[in-house]
Formats: structure tokens, sequence, C-alpha cells
């Protein structure tokens, strides 16, 4: 069995928990390592369980509380060269036999977690999407993309539960307070994609066939976004696409500041 659910979303905060053939990860750990053991409790899963921290990028958002929480509960902490060089100085001190280096493309296994990391195309130093696989069936997050390319569809297409980056409207990010520079940023292939790119990328994953695709609309800015014109502009994403969300696909948006619900596959 599968299950995915958020524990924080979005710019003030990302952590995720994932449980595939029995083995419980925390996927990034942006909130403090409190509001980490009190969130997975309140979903009902008791921090000591976790088997591993796996961190997507250097960025505080998603790494705050890696640190203490690897050290409160002994957890090691899997992440690329490039990502440990930018966060060591944040993480602090960890046993050595906790520090464990990964790389896109070099799937390992956590237990009976089955871990396929990809690159993603984000402006940190070495940013990494996940695919969790329990032998059967797979799980897929991809946040902090940039841009969606073959590459990255090919790791997900084939996943039933997804966490999925939708962070800006298009048209509130390019009215909004924001100065050029990071407006530019945000807009780059190196930035984040917006409801309309997430949208069109539900829309593909329709063609995938097999049991109904189950999606979280994640990383929502607070300032150039909704979660209801998230879910409407994937919504009408996918009926373009000739599919119905409800039916065909099964979409929820993320909790900016608490657990979401937990999808199961």
């Amino acid at each position: 069995m599968l299950k995915l659910c958020t524990l924080s979303s979005g710019s003030s905060g990302n952590a995720v928990f994932a449980e595939a053939g029995g083995t419980k990860l925390l996927i990034d750990c942006g909130i403090s390592g409190k509001a980490a053991a009190e969130r997975l409790c309140s979903i009902g899963v008791d921090p000591s369980e976790l088997s591993a921290i796996i961190v997507t990028h250097e960025h505080i958002d998603h790494i705050k509380g890696v640190g203490v929480f690897s050290r409160r509960y002994g957890l090691p902490v899997y992440a690329s060269v490039g990502t440990w060089n930018g966060m060591i100085s944040t993480v602090g001190s960890l046993p050595a036999d906790n520090i464990r280096y990964i790389e896109a493309d070099t799937p390992f296994s956590v237990e009976e977690a089955i871990i396929f990391p990809f690159a993603t195309s984000h402006d940190a130093n070495e940013s990494l999407g996940f695919t969790v696989s329990d032998g059967r069936k797979f799980l897929s997050l991809a946040t902090d993309l940039g841009k969606v390319d073959k590459y990255v569809y090919d790791n997900i297409r084939a996943s039933e539960l997804l966490l999925l980056e939708a962070n800006h409207d298009e048209n509130m990010l390019l009215n909004g307070p924001y100065p050029p520079q990071l407006k530019q940023r945000i807009f780059s292939d190196s930035g984040h994609i917006s409801n309309k790119v997430c949208g069109a990328l539900c829309g593909r994953l329709l063609d995938e066939g097999g049991r109904e695709k189950r999606v979280i609309l994640g990383h929502l800015s607070q300032e150039n976004n909704t979660p209801r014109i998230a879910f409407d502009t994937v919504r009408r994403s996918v009926e373009h696409a000739g599919g119905r969300v409800g039916g065909d696909i099964f979409v929820t948006v993320a909790g900016r500041g608490e657990p979401g619900e937990i999808l199961e596959a």
C-alpha cells in the first residue's frame, strides 16, 4: 500500500509524509521539528516509526527542521551532494552514518520502499524530485519544478498518487507586488510552475489509463495564488483534455499550515 500526505506546503515550509510497503518516510522538513512531529501524530503516525528523511533541495522552506528531526529520532538523511553542500550549515552536525548521498537516475531503497530520484529544473544546487514504489505501485513528489519536460513526465507518469506544484496564477503574479527580478525568477525555467502548466500536466496524465490518478496541488504561493483559483484552473485544463475531475482524476489542494488529506493507493 502507498500513502501520501502533505504536512505543510508553500513558501512558509514544506514537509510530506509518504509510505510504501509499510516503510514510512518524511520528504523534506521545512518546518520546525516540533511542528513536524505534532502534524505526524495528528494523522496517526508516530515519528519514531519513520525510517528516513529524504530532501529535495537546500532551500530553507524544505530543510528548516531536518537536522533537529534527524537527531531527535536518529534518522538517516538522504540528499544529493549538491544539496548536502548547500544545507550542511543549516542542518548541523549529524552522525556520519546518517549522512546519505543520492543522485538523480540512481534508484535506492529504504527498507521496503524503492525510491527513484530525478533531477528538477530549479535554482538550487542539485534539486531532485522523487518517485516512490512498494514494488507494485508508484507515488511521485514533483514540486519546485521550474519546467515540465519529457524527462520529468516520464518519471511520474506511472504514479497513482502525485504531489504536483501549482505555485502561482500567471495573471496574479504578473500584476502583483513582487519586484520585476523576482517575477522573472519565478516565471523562468528554474523557478516554479503555474496553475496553468500544472493543469496541462494533469490533462496529459489522463492518457496513462489504469487506475484513477489522485493528485495533490502543492507549493501554492500565498501572494500569487489561492486554493480555489488553483483548483479551478486545473479542473478546466482536465476538462479541456476530455477528462473529469472527480471521475477520471481526483484533485485536492494541500494545506499551507496543516496536514492535508491522506491519499492511498
